[in-house]
């Protein structure tokens, strides 16, 4: 089983060419099982546990709460986006542009939207952010889950909510592929990096084939065949990280516990 769900602003149209040239890497490399179609599966939790999984991509989040013992990291892209340093990626804070609120602490007591609660990204990177900020454990007066970061942003800017975290790259596609749904908002704050999102293959892939997979997404990202199919996904490199590099995630839901704040 193979999926690449985390990004596209159409993401089986976009992610598509990106696919059809790793692909045949994979098989040039030796890898078996490669399937024709990728999968868009509904739970990822489940699909990211799944033994037979070869491929796929998590958020850095789930990695390290809920994966562990049940995934091997292949590795992870780096971006090319303004607010990426290599393959380490942050959230931008994002409010309407008409609020007279220029940082945030202007808007305690506001209602927040977040993609999910086991995002880096739109989640516990803006935790530990309010963090210092809180009362009682609180800072925000609601919040409410919209179930994706371009949901956040259409719901901010249809005033359903006043400010989100919104993934850098996520961001970075909508600003290059649908402008007019970025237009009106503004940047107040950014949260601290954190390895992008891991690519990760079952704990039950063999080291072998696990060197095979890796071979083949440098071989795609190297060539020069995938120029075009890279730039529609914004992504530059590959690189291979430790487990030890993700417990800057962890670090920030106990921080943010530790100042008395467990949710958003």
């Amino acid at each position: 089983m193979i999926s690449l769900p985390m990004y596209g602003v159409r993401p089986e149209q976009d992610v598509r060419p990106f696919w059809q040239l790793l692909s045949q890497q994979l098989r040039r490399h030796g890898v078996s099982g490669v399937s024709e179609q990728l999968l868009w599966p509904l739970d990822l939790l489940q699909h990211w546990r799944d033994p037979t999984l070869l491929l796929s991509q998590t958020c850095g989040f789930p990695l390290v709460t809920q994966l562990q013992q049940q995934v091997r990291l292949v590795g992870v892209f780096s971006y090319q986006s303004p607010y990426c340093s290599g393959e380490y990626y942050r959230s931008l804070v994002v409010v309407r542009d008409d609020e007279q609120g220029e940082q945030l602490s202007d808007f305690r007591h506001r209602t927040v939207v977040y993609n999910s609660t086991n995002s880096q990204s739109g989640y516990n990177a803006l935790r530990v952010l309010i963090a210092p900020l809180a009362v009682n454990g609180r800072f925000f007066s609601r919040r409410v889950a919209s179930g994706s970061h371009y949901r956040s942003i259409e719901m901010i800017q249809q005033r359903q909510a006043d400010i989100a975290a919104i993934d850098c790259v996520s961001f970075a596609l909508l600003q290059r592929d649908n402008p007019a749904a970025v237009a009106g908002l503004k940047i107040i704050a950014k949260t601290d990096v954190a390895p992008g999102l891991p690519l990760i293959t079952s704990v039950t892939t063999s080291e072998k084939e696990l060197i095979q997979i890796r071979q083949a997404i440098r071989a795609t990202v190297n060539s020069p065949a995938a120029t075009s199919a890279k730039a529609i996904l914004l992504i530059n490199g590959f690189s291979v990280l430790p487990w030890s590099a993700y417990n800057v995630i962890k670090q920030m839901q106990e921080k943010a516990a530790a100042l008395g704040v467990i949710t958003l």
